[in-house]
This record gives structure tokens, sequence and C-alpha cells, in this order.
């Protein structure tokens, strides 16, 4: 029998997020809500006959639910979240690979990030069978099988879409769902992912399909959980509705692009998925392709992506009038940065990290000095009030959007 494993909206409402991801909470006498005195009731007769003294209530304490989802790792002081409503623990920053990995650095390098990023407390590291065509999923396989990591220390997102050429090897039918799952293991040497995207909503496939197909993969023990990358909220909702209709296994998170300059879906649209059916968010892109760093200032630094071959139309980005005027924004906040001890990529790193639903920011690093110089952000969060947020917010010239689900 297939289990979901996803909350439904009449659950979440009627338990506590302490109650969701902790259990019943002990009563005064240390049982599951029992009476006092560790459960035992007086039998009849005897002293049990007298009558019963009322208990005095005791209070209880108010719900550490924020504490609870959020937690920090002991030696690196990495902060843990759940992975939506699902019981996952994820890093709250992410490695990604696309570009890096199997293309833009060498696979000596690619160990020295990865190696720096997991020392420092990252467990979830993401990739797709369209990065490098396939090369930052071979190049990842071998790292972690050299490293010898223990499994079960780390979790593996992969994407599936664009598998290669042939029509049937791109898409999201239950045919290409099953073949590239199982190449992505080949070229990962892994027995199973931990979560499998579905990269690109696809208008070919009818979704009770791809909803089966992925409920299949996690029933065969190739995935764990699900999630879809660049839908829409109708989609994700159609999805949930999919599996709660047929008794299948819905998403878990949705993975969308997020920066200063890219805000509506994920701070207006996504909240709202994930306090009714438990989808939470891993975002991407965070310094919009390197745009938000001061080392632009008008220009392509040398090692700007926007630089690499096949990235021209990033570089029409950069240099556009838009563009030009977003790194305008973007020198705006350097009193902002310095006034925090940060540079403007950790503030801007920091601030996507602030949105409740948000379970962890992916970061794309070329070198182990970025990936460690990156970690820094984690300082800068805690630093990050909502005072902090309007004052950015006025220098960007953008409308704050809804703050009812900021992390406090």
């Amino acid at each position: 029998m297939q289990v979901s494993i996803a909350c439904t909206e009449q659950n979440l409402r009627s338990r506590s997020s302490e109650d969701r991801l902790c259990g019943p909470r002990p009563g005064p006498g240390g049982g599951n809500g029992g009476p006092v005195g560790g459960g035992h009731l007086n039998p009849p007769g005897g002293e049990g006959s007298r009558p019963k003294a009322r208990a005095t209530p005791v209070p209880r304490p108010p719900a550490q639910s924020e504490a609870l989802r959020e937690s920090t790792g002991r030696n690196t002081g990495m902060k843990y979240r759940n992975l939506g409503k699902s019981g996952l623990r994820v890093s709250c920053l992410g490695l990604g690979t696309w570009v890096t990995f199997g293309s833009q650095i060498s696979d000596e390098t690619a160990e020295d990030v990865l190696t720096v990023a997991y020392e420092h407390g990252i467990n979830l590291f993401d990739t797709a069978e369209v990065y490098a065509a396939g090369k930052a999923e071979r190049t990842l396989g071998n790292i972690l099988k050299s490293k010898g990591w223990r499994r079960s220390s780390y979790v593996i997102a992969t994407k599936i879409f664009w598998g290669g050429q042939a029509e049937t090897e791109k898409g999201l039918s239950r045919k290409h769902i099953i073949e590239g799952l199982r190449g992505s293991l080949e070229r990962l040497q892994l027995g199973y992912v931990d979560i499998i995207f579905a990269n690109c909503s696809d208008p070919n496939s009818p979704m009770e399909e791809i909803v089966r197909a992925m409920t299949y993969v996690i029933n065969q023990g190739l995935a764990l959980y699900w999630g879809t990358s660049r839908w829409g909220a109708a989609e994700i909702m159609e999805a949930y509705s999919m599996a709660r209709q047929f008794n299948l296994i819905p998403p878990v998170c949705e993975q969308a692009e997020h920066h200063l300059f890219q805000r509506e879906k994920v701070e207006m649209q996504l909240p709202e998925l994930y306090h009714k059916i438990g989808v939470g968010s891993v975002t991407w892109s965070p310094l919009a392709c390197g745009l938000i760093t001061s080392k632009c200032d008008g220009r392509v630094p040398d090692k700007c992506r926007a630089t690499i071959k096949g990235y021209q139309w990033l570089k029409d980005k950069v240099q556009s009038e838009d563009g030009e005027k977003q790194q305008g924004k973007v020198m705006d906040l350097l009193p902002i940065a310095h006034q925090l001890g940060c540079t403007v990529a950790q503030l801007a790193i920091a601030w996507c990290l602030r949105g409740e639903g948000v379970s962890s920011v992916l970061l794309g690093v070329s070198s182990a000095e970025a990936a460690d110089r990156t970690l820094g952000c984690l300082q800068v969060l805690s630093q990050l009030t909502p005072q902090t947020v309007m004052e950015i917010d006025g220098l960007l010239g953008n409308k704050p959007l809804s703050t009812k689900y900021y992390r406090q």
C-alpha cells in the first residue's frame, strides 16, 4: 500500500509545528499527555474511592516551533531545516553543480569545493542530468566515491527532463523519468538519490502519469522524495491534488530562482503552498548568476559566468540597460554591507535565507576559497533584522512584499 508523506491541510491546521515535528508532548508526569504521577490510575476501592482532587493545571510553555524547525550544527555553525514539511533535514545552504562541475572548473577544484562544503556542514548537493551533458553527475559521483563519506550523511538531488537528443530522452513521460533516473544513478555511482526533481513542467505528459511515475521510483527505492523545479503554483497544486485523489506521493518542494531582483514567486506564491500543503522551497541563483556582487561595476569580470562559452545570453543581460540599473542598485547596498561587516554577496545570500518556507539556498562557487568566503553569510543572517530588510527594499526601489512568513 502506498503511503503519502505530506501533511494534509486539515492536519496542518489542527496540529502545531512542534507537534508535527516531535509528536505528542509529554504531560507533567512524563507520559504522553497522561495523568500526573506517571500516568498510573488508582484502582477502585480503598484510597482510590475517595473523591479525586482536581489537578492544578500546569501552564504549557510557548511552542518553540521555529527553534525546532531550524537547528544549528555544533561544530560547523550550519543551520538545518526541514525540506518543506517532510522529515528530511537539509542544510540551509546547498551546493549546486550547474556551470561549475564538469565544465567551468577542473575535477580537482570540484573536489576541493565539495570537501570545504561538506566539512562546513553542507549536506545538500544538487545536480541534473542536463548539466554539462551528464559530466556534472559523473564528476560528483567520482568525488563522493573517492571520499568514502557515509551515504547517510549527505543528501543528493538530481533533476530529470533534458536527457538526450531523442524524443523519448526528454520530458516527463513515465519512460524518461524511470530511464533518466537510472542513467543518473549510473553516473553518480549511487543506489538511490534522496530527491528527484521534475526539472520543468511538461505539457505533453499528463499530470497523473508524472505523479504515478514519481511514486513508482520512490516505491522502488530509486529515490526517497520528489519535487518540482520551475513549476507554477497551479501546477504544483494539481500534482498534489492528483496524489491525494489516487493515494500517490505528492511533491515536497519546489526549486525556484530567487534573488533581490526575482522575488514574487518565492515570497508571494510559494508561502501559501508551504502552509497549506507542506511544499517548501529550494532556491537557486541567489546572486543572479554573479550580477549581485560589487565586482561588476558596469563591466563583466574575467571570472564571471557571463564570460563562459555558451553563456552569451548572460553577458547580454549584464550589459543590458536593466542590468546596468541593477548593478547600480547593488552598489547602493555597500553601506549596509560595510555596516554589517560583510560583502554584498554575503548580504544577498543571507537575505534569501530569511523566508520561512525556504528550506535551502543553492550556491554555485568555482573555488574552495570562494566557498569558504560565501559561508560567512550565516553570521550575516543573525544580524538581518526586519528594519534592515526594509532598508534594503528602500535602496533597491522594491515594493515591500509580505513579511508574514519571514523567519524571526
